[in-house]
């Protein structure tokens, strides 16, 4: 069973305001897979779970089409207010069932997405849409986030607070995901029956945003927006208490300061066979 959450107006805008977009670097190892496998050029790339967009527009440049779908029109609506490329397009629709003809597509991505679908089901879709040697892409990160700022220790003592931030919340994450989606991305790659396929665990990307865009970004989480319905103000007090035990480690005054966050990728590719 597919799960419907980030469907809220103003969740959706926090999505987009707040979670980060896929490194270049693994979008840049994505196309090198699909190139070695498939060749160019590339005709049509379908984003499945698109969210607010900030995936499906880097693909734009590579495609002569993309087309972000999602299930929440919510979500759509932010990725349509926001410019991007003319050959990109969104269009809702669960991802167990898409709106695009037999081996119609040369790449399906899903980013930051797979681990709410259906799997069964969504397999069986990407293999019905996949072209002959097109590919599939299904990436995500983990929530174990690492802070970095000013030496060593502070740094140190930041991630003590981020993990009990990502403590308080655990009792509000979704059952479906278990401790970790890492095991339920393995459980897609064993079932892709595909012979050319590829797990990949640890891809360590760092950014720099104010300390205001990391909370922002835990707190756009199911578990958080989940803790936020069942008791705001709760969800208000945490938030500020982690805020302040940072601020206070960080030795400043501002949420606006920047601190390098560091997220851990990983990520599933695979090639479908030629007929």
């Amino acid at each position: 069973m597919a799960h419907r959450l980030f469907e809220g107006k103003e969740h959706a805008a926090s999505y987009q305001k707040y979670r980060v977009s896929p490194p270049d670097m693994l979008i840049g190892q994505i196309l090198a897979f699909l190139e070695k496998k498939k060749g160019k050029p590339f005709s049509l790339a379908v984003d499945v779970g698109c969210g607010s967009g900030q995936g499906t527009v880097l693909l734009a440049p590579h495609f002569d089409q993309v087309v972000g779908t999602d299930i929440s029109p919510a979500q759509l609506e932010v990725a349509q207010s926001h410019g991007h490329a003319p050959n990109v397009s969104y269009r809702e629709g669960a991802a167990e069932e898409m709106p695009f003809p037999d081996s119609s597509v040369d790449l399906l991505t899903a980013m930051t997405a797979a681990h709410w679908f259906d799997a069964p089901g969504f397999l069986r879709e990407a293999d019905r849409l996949l072209s002959p040697r097109g590919c599939l892409a299904l990436l995500s990160y983990t929530m174990d986030m690492e802070l970095q700022y000013a030496d060593d220790h502070r740094s140190q003592r930041l991630n003590e607070v981020c993990k009990e931030f990502y403590a308080a919340l655990l009792p509000y994450r979704n059952a479906h995901l278990g401790s970790c989606s890492v095991t339920l991305y393995k459980h897609m790659y064993e079932s892709i029956l595909y012979p050319e396929k590829e797990w990949n665990e640890c891809l360590w990307v760092k950014s720099h945003m104010p300390l205001r865009s990391y909370m922002g970004l835990v707190e756009s989480f199911s578990s958080y927006q989940t803790l936020l319905k069942k008791d705001p103000e709760q969800a208000k007090r945490l938030s500020q208490d982690i805020m302040d035990k940072l601020l206070a480690v960080m030795g400043v005054s501002t949420a606006e300061t920047e601190v390098a966050v560091a997220v851990k990728y990983f990520y599933v590719l695979a090639c479908k066979p030629a007929e």
